[in-house]
Order: structure tokens, then C-alpha cells, then sequence
């Protein structure tokens, strides 16, 4: 993960008072029902596509395993396809500019560096911290973001998120990681478009305005790899149509994600065949997940990109766009109960790393502490419980 930076880029969104919420958190601009002009949304059961009503234009060129490969007319190219110089752009090996492109970004004043969470604070190192105190290591604002009262941190189910995480015992591994990350990029680009989507006015929610950095909080800033191969600053909504683009070209890469069926292997299972794994394939030979499907070898560094990009994305709309258009639309428990599942996918799967956490630290804490994430799980495993049951006690919630 980049090195991470601080500065004064904060949260997108205006804020007022709202009756009843408590003084920690960051306030919301007034209700919609008293003459908001934010478009109302039907809300549907856990992972349903949002209401066309509101997200009538796809912005996807996706085709998910098994589907077919129909493009929009209108969409253009994915960043995966050589640029007219030659040169290719994508998100690998992103690092940090200290400036900004001069053609697809204005210019700004560079973020300093700020020392990364895991190096200030390891795990071990918590033990004799008090929840205030590792808190305050995450120099999060104050007030504090919405997001992390515990009233808003909801979910429209309860249960178990893990049951949707676990692979069964008869799919190879490689097409579970291949479908979880299919069907987690769908449900991500679902709430993407609600910012994409234009006005009257022909302006959208996250503009070069409001994000012209793609950012989570001032802590973290996010650069992408031009023509060139260098590292530039992008408004974030250019950043993210440039990676959905991206992935979107790596999903529809039958080399990459191939979808013949008659390639398929399933999962070795020692309780229906004798025969050792070792003697399934040819000695001597380098073994990795789904490579008796067809998945070529660097298919999980992709993947491990892929979930980290996407991860970034969640981050930027929950630091900058919970407040609007999410909690205005009535949307947040659908975005928590993506996201919360979206965590535990990809610890499980180890496609997220610790260190690669740190802008949703606190969220993962409070979701360990209130029981949204089991014990068992690595994200529980990952999170400051103490940290966690603070923000508990801070919005007046019992603590486990």
C-alpha cells in the first residue's frame, strides 16, 4: 500500500445541525423531506441492485462468469488497452505524487507525509493503550464523521456476513476468489453511480470541486499512473471511472478470468477421493489457487489489486459521501452491510492486508465491538476492540 499523506483536504460535504445527534459526530445537512432535492430511492433486501429509478445508466462494462460481453457503444476503451503513446495505464504499483497531472487534474499543493498507522501503532503495541488513546492515534476529526456513531453504523440484515465469505468445500478456489470478486465489484458499482449520476444542472455528487483528490479523510490520499507510468493526482471521480474501467477490462479478460466451463476443475475434497492433491498435478511444477481452471499464475496478485482498489473506493465514500447522497437517500445500512461484508471477504481471503486498512480502522473497530464481525473472523482478528468499545461508549451504547 503507498505510503500515506496528510492534509487539508477534508470532507466534501456542507454540514448542519440535525435534531437528537450527538455532539461527537459531524452533523448532516437538513432532511430531504423538508424540501431536499435528492432523488428518492426504493430499498431493497441486502445486495439488491440500487432502484433504477435513480441508476437507470450502467457505467459497468463488466461481463460477469458466464455472461455475455455487450459494451455500451459510448463506453470508451479500458485502461488496460494500450495508450495512443504506447504506454499503458493502470493502477499497478501505484505510489504516492508529489504533483499533480497538469492535464487531467488542476494543480495542488502536495499532501506531507504522515507516518503509517501500522508503523506508529502495531498490534502489539495497543495492549497498554487505553481506547482514547488509540483514537487519538488515528488523528481522526472532530467532530467525528457519521459514520462512526454506532446509530448509523446499522445493517439492514442481521447474522452471520461470514456464511456468504466461506467457500464450499466442492468449488475450486480459484473460481470462489473469481466470483467474489465479480460479485463484490458489481455491488460496489452500484452505489458509484448514484455519484455519477448527473442533475438537472448536469453536475454529479462527486465532481473535481467537491473531491479533487482521491482521498479518505486528510490522512490518506490515493495517485494513479498515467501514460507514463507516473504517478498523478486525478479528482476522484475520474480516479474511479478509470478504475472501474480497469477492472472491468481485467474481468472481461478471458485469459485473466476465463469462462469456458469445460475448464472447471472442482476442489479437492480428501473426503471423497484418496488420491493426495500432490499426485493431481505434475511434480515439480509450481502450484497456485485455480490454476486447475485455467487461472494463469499472477491471477491473485490481480485479484489482491483488485479488492485493494475497490477497498479504496468504499473508503472515499464513506469519508466523503456518507452524509450525501448515501444517508439523505436512505441508503447507509445498504453501504454498511456491502462494506462490512466486503471486509470480511477480503481478510478472509487474504486480498486485504492490516496495513492496507488503516483509512477504515475505526469502522472495522466499532463493527469487531458490536458484534458485527465474529471472533473468528480476521477482521475481528485485525481490529482495536478497545478502540472499538470506546466509540461504543461515546454514542451512550452498552459495550459487550
Amino acid at each position: 500500500m503507498p505510503e500515506q499523506q496528510s492534509g487539508d483536504h477534508g470532507d466534501a460535504c456542507g454540514h448542519t445541525a440535525k435534531d437528537g445527534q450527538t455532539d461527537v459526530y459531524t452533523k448532516t445537512v437538513g432532511d430531504t423531506s423538508e424540501g431536499g432535492d435528492a432523488k428518492p430511492i426504493t430499498r431493497h433486501a441486502c445486495y439488491s441492485s440500487i432502484s433504477r429509478a435513480t441508476t437507470d445508466k450502467t457505467y459497468s462494462n463488466a461481463r460477469f462468469r458466464g455472461g455475455g460481453s455487450a459494451k455500451p457503444p459510448s463506453q470508451s476503451k479500458s485502461p488496460t488497452a494500450s495508450s495512443p503513446s504506447g504506454q499503458i495505464n493502470s493502477p499497478e504499483t501505484l505510489s504516492q505524487a508529489s504533483q499533480s497531472s497538469t492535464s487531467l487534474a488542476p494543480k495542488l499543493s502536495p499532501l506531507p507525509n504522515s507516518p503509517s498507522l501500522a508503523q506508529s501503532i502495531g498490534v502489539e503495541d495497543t495492549s497498554n493503550m487505553s481506547g482514547d488513546e488509540i483514537i487519538g492515534s488515528y488523528h481522526l476529526p472532530r467532530p467525528l464523521p457519521l459514520w462512526l456513531n454506532p446509530q448509523y453504523a446499522k445493517h439492514i440484515v442481521k447474522g452471520n456476513f461470514m456464511t456468504l465469505s466461506a467457500r464450499p468445500k466442492t468449488v475450486e478456489p480459484g473460481e470462489w476468489i473469481a466470483h467474489q470478486v465479480v460479485d463484490h465489484y458489481r455491488l460496489l458499482w452500484n452505489f458509484v453511480r448514484v455519484l455519477h449520476e448527473k442533475e438537472e444542472d448536469g453536475s454529479t455528487i462527486c465532481n473535481q470541486t467537491t473531491c479533487p483528490r482521491m482521498s479518505a479523510g486528510s490522512n490518506h490520499s490515493f495517485t494513479w499512473l498515467n501514460s507514463r507510468r507516473e504517478p498523478v493526482e486525478l479528482p476522484a471521480y475520474e480516479y474511479m471511472t478509470l478504475m472501474q474501467r480497469w477492472i472491468s477490462g481485467k474481468i472481461d479478460d478471458d485469459k485473466m478470468f476465463p469462462t469456458d466451463p469445460s475448464g472447471i476443475s472442482y476442489a479437492h475434497n480428501p473426503s471423497i477421493t484418496t488420491t493426495p492433491l500432490s499426485q493431481l498435478s505434475n511434480p515439480g511444477e509450481p502450484e497456485w489457487p485455480g490454476k486447475r481452471s485455467g487461472f494463469p499464475e499472477k491471477f491473485i496478485d490481480v485479484c489482491q489489486m483488485i479488492f485493494r482498489q475497490m477497498f479504496r473506493v468504499y473508503a472515499h465514500l464513506y469519508w466523503a459521501h456518507f452524509a450525501e447522497p448515501f444517508y439523505h437517500l436512505n441508503l447507509e445500512k445498504q453501504l454498511n452491510s456491502c462494506f462490512s461484508h466486503f471486509v470480511l471477504t477480503a481478510t478472509a481471503l487474504d486480498m486485504l492486508k492490516p496495513a492496507e486498512l488503516e483509512p477504515m480502522q475505526p469502522l472495522i473497530d466499532l463493527w469487531a465491538a458490536n458484534g458485527t464481525f465474529p471472533p473468528e473472523s480476521k477482521a475481528y482478528e485485525y481490529a482495536n476492540i478497545k478502540a472499538g468499545q470506546r466509540l461504543l461508549e461515546m454514542a451512550g451504547f452498552p459495550t459487550q
